[in-house]
């Protein structure tokens, strides 16, 4: 009895230490200031009740773009037991900046192909342990120049390249030919949302991408539904997509694909011009939260800056892949003022239960800085609610066009 009740007190003693030791691990909001003549990333520590704290703004030594597809993920984030990176893409330079998180130091900028641009929208990044991706979306507006370059992660948060191949999508659309926007991993298949209503899949277990021969549009594609962001389960089994709106009113759309076989099958739609899962507008957007719940919308609102200012919430089945209605925030401080159009999102906690509070970019109007917004969550049973964070409307400080934010460590899947 003595043994066992010693053999409990070492356990117990050993789990208080490894959750010390996380609770001890510092969390950060890592921002792509986007910023066309010299870009940077600035980073914040993120606290109690997910309040941000500016410690640092690293130069990335490239340029940005100024603005670009909402849902293209502009940071890349590693944490393993070997290192722990934070990539930030330069699109008006077509290059990605590697830092070491250790340091918040600029460990270098890395070239992809010599045809490889960002200019048109903007470079998604994508990583796991191994690889980066890069979603560059070329030169031209909507003439299927896009490609995905392949980076070799390196010692030291540095980047080989290896290889690019063509990404387009299939133009069935009203937005002409897409490039790659949302960008979604694990692990060996990635799947891309060009934009334009097409979907693909690629292998990606060689490390360059091969694709999966499944490039389709979306079911919703007909009735003007267009994937952007992308998200996958955690086992790999659902791939969700949030939707561009064409028509009006169009209100929160998802759509799930299962991808289980290795590939792409027919998607879902959710939501829609109905209201199904909100009034919110816009769905480009998209995050699962930690414990599978919740999935995050950040609604961006019409391209005249009108709708949108909103994070709604939507319930997430991870067994059958079904989403179902949640809840919305009122509109944020200051949209439609100091910011429009609010762009990608990010949570405070990536390790457990709903992801505690949400981040929003928020844009700013030309010429002038961004901000950030936090969102609390509340979940109980099969309700839940979200409300602006007493302190919200973080001042980003740094003239651009704040789009793209991640948090680090990132989410285990």
């Amino acid at each position: 009895m003595t043994r066992i009740f010693k053999s409990l007190t070492l356990l117990g003693l050993a789990g208080m230490f490894a959750v010390s030791a996380f609770a001890a691990e510092k969390k950060y909001l890592v921002t792509n200031d986007d910023n066309s003549s010299a870009n940077t990333a600035t980073f914040y520590t993120i606290g109690a009740g997910g309040a941000l704290t500016q410690v640092k703004v690293v130069k990335t030594g490239g340029t940005g773009n100024g603005g670009g597809y909402f849902a293209s993920p502009r940071v890349g984030v590693l944490h393993d037991k070997v290192q722990s990176c934070v990539y930030i893409s330069d699109a008006g330079s077509a290059d990605v900046a590697a830092i070491s998180e250790a340091t918040l130091k600029l460990v270098g900028t890395f070239k992809a192909g010599s045809t490889d641009a960002g200019t048109f929208d903007g470079v998604g990044l994508i990583a796991n342990q191994k690889y980066l991706y890069a979603g560059f979306t070329g030169t031209s507006g909507d003439q299927g120049t896009g490609s995905i370059a392949t980076y070799k992660i390196m010692s030291g948060c540095k980047l080989k390249y290896l290889k690019s191949i063509p990404a387009k999508g299939l133009g069935s659309g009203s937005f002409g030919v897409g490039a790659p926007d949302g960008l979604g991993l694990h692990g060996k298949m990635l799947v891309v949302a060009y934009g334009d209503g097409s979907i693909e899949s690629f292998n990606v277990s060689g490390g360059v991408p091969v694709s999966n021969g499944d490039e389709q549009n979306s079911t919703g594609e007909p009735d003007s539904y267009y994937p952007a962001g992308v998200d996958i389960s955690a086992d790999g089994k659902f791939a969700i997509f949030g939707d561009i709106p064409v028509n009006s009113p169009t209100y929160t759309t998802l759509e799930v694909s299962n991808i289980s076989s290795g590939k792409l099958t027919k998607t879902k739609v959710y939501g829609g011009s109905g209201g199904g899962l909100g009034q919110g507008v816009n769905s480009n957007d998209v995050e699962i939260s930690p414990d599978e719940s919740l999935i995050y919308v950040n609604n961006n609102g019409y391209s005249n800056g009108t709708g949108g200012g909103t994070v709604t919430a939507v319930f997430f089945n991870k067994t059958t892949g079904k989403v179902s209605k949640g809840c919305i925030s009122p509109v944020l401080q200051g949209y439609g003022l100091e910011w429009f159009n609010g762009s990608g999102i990010a949570l405070a906690d990536n390790a457990s239960g709903t992801g505690s509070e949400v981040y929003v970019a928020e844009p700013a109007f030309s010429g002038s800085v961004s901000w950030i917004g936090v969102v609390d969550i509340s979940l109980k049973g099969k309700t839940c609610s979200l409300k602006e964070a007493n302190h919200s409307f973080v001042l980003d400080g740094q003239t651009g066009n704040l789009e793209s934010i991640a948090s680090w460590p990132p989410r285990a899947f």
